[in-house]
Parts: structure tokens; C-alpha cells; sequence
């Protein structure tokens, strides 16, 4: 053996010399266990141009809904002055709109602060909770979804649900910006290092 390979340097170079090192990856030399891994959160897929478009499209038209309302006044004028809205559905359809938020904020907190580990295979605490007010959620929707209609039915007809919709749909959109932290991926590989 002559010790390695000579270099410019007037230094010898140690290199390996099997087939195995350079074609399977699994030598055990090799530092892949000693590497810090990265614990960022995996990036969101990207979205293309036509999911871009979409949601320009949904945003563009609830600032249209709102700023032009019925060509007279903007929306949140007609709903807060306007004598031809029906009150007591417009407020019972505001209430299932909060109890619907306050039910998927307090999942939503649930589900990040309660990690349990003894709770492996089994279903999370959060899940059980998440699965039980589900239908809750559902039914407070859609009751709140027929009381607009019913309240704004005056002003804009057969419209009204259209104009429900699209602001629903706005509102998906943006939602999903207003997280305010993420979590770190907890990893539960062994390592044999």
C-alpha cells in the first residue's frame, strides 16, 4: 500500500478504492448520521397560475360585492342602515357565523397545543373533539347560510345567494393567510448513530 494518492501539494490523499462506495450509499463511513437535520416545516406546494387566478377572481368580486353593494350604497352601509333587510335573521345568521368561528378556533388551538405521546395509536384528543363538533359546524353553516339569504332576499332577489356564495368563497381564500404560527414536524425516526 502506498498510502494515497499523491497530490499537487506534495501531500498524499486518502481515497477509497471500492466499487460499493460510490454506487450503493450505505457505507458506514460515510457522515449521513452525524449531519444536523432540518427541522423546518416542509414548504407549502406552489400554486399554479390558474389556482392564482382563481383566487384573484373570488377576491375581486367580494371588494366588488362590498364596494358597490346595490349601486346606491356600498355593503356594509346596506347592512348596517338599510330599512329593507330583515333584522332578526341577519343577527341570528351573524351569531351562527361567530359560534362556527369560535368552534374552529378552539379546534384549531386544541389541535396545536395538545400533543400527547402516550396517545400514539389511538386517536388524539383533539381528533375525537375535532370529529364530535363537525356536525355542529355543518349545521350552524348552513343555518346561517338561509338566514342571510332570507335576510338580504329583499334587496338582491335571486341574486342573494350567488353573492352569499361569493363571499364565502373569499373567505376560504384569505383564511388560510391569517395563520398565525406554525408547528415544527416532530420526527419520530430512531436513529441508529
Amino acid at each position: 500500500m502506498s498510502g494515497g494518492t499523491p497530490t499537487g501539494a506534495g501531500g498524499f490523499m486518502r481515497q477509497r478504492h471500492s466499487q460499493g462506495y460510490a454506487s450503493s450509499g450505505d457505507d458506514l463511513e460515510d457522515d449521513a448520521c452525524s449531519r444536523q437535520r432540518s427541522f423546518l416545516p416542509p414548504s407549502p406546494p406552489r400554486k399554479t397560475w390558474v389556482e392564482m387566478l382563481e383566487n384573484f377572481l373570488w377576491l375581486a368580486s367580494a371588494v366588488f360585492i362590498l364596494y358597490y353593494g346595490d349601486q346606491h350604497s356600498n355593503f356594509i352601509y346596506l347592512l348596517c342602515y338599510d330599512d329593507r333587510i330583515r333584522r332578526l335573521p341577519l343577527y341570528l345568521g351573524m351569531i351562527g357565523i361567530g359560534l362556527n368561528a369560535l368552534i374552529f378556533v378552539y379546534t384549531s388551538i386544541l389541535a396545536w397545543s395538545v400533543r400527547r405521546f402516550d396517545e400514539k395509536w389511538g386517536l388524539k384528543k383533539w381528533e375525537i373533539t375535532s370529529i364530535t363538533v363537525l356536525p355542529f359546524a355543518t349545521v350552524f353553516g348552513i343555518i346561517s347560510f338561509c338566514l342571510f339569504s332570507f335576510a338580504l332576499w329583499p334587496i338582491w332577489s335571486f341574486l342573494t345567494i350567488p353573492l352569499l356564495f361569493t363571499l364565502f368563497m373569499a373567505c376560504m381564500v384569505v383564511i388560510p393567510y391569517l395563520i398565525f404560527g406554525t408547528l415544527r414536524p416532530q420526527s419520530d425516526e430512531l436513529r441508529t448513530d
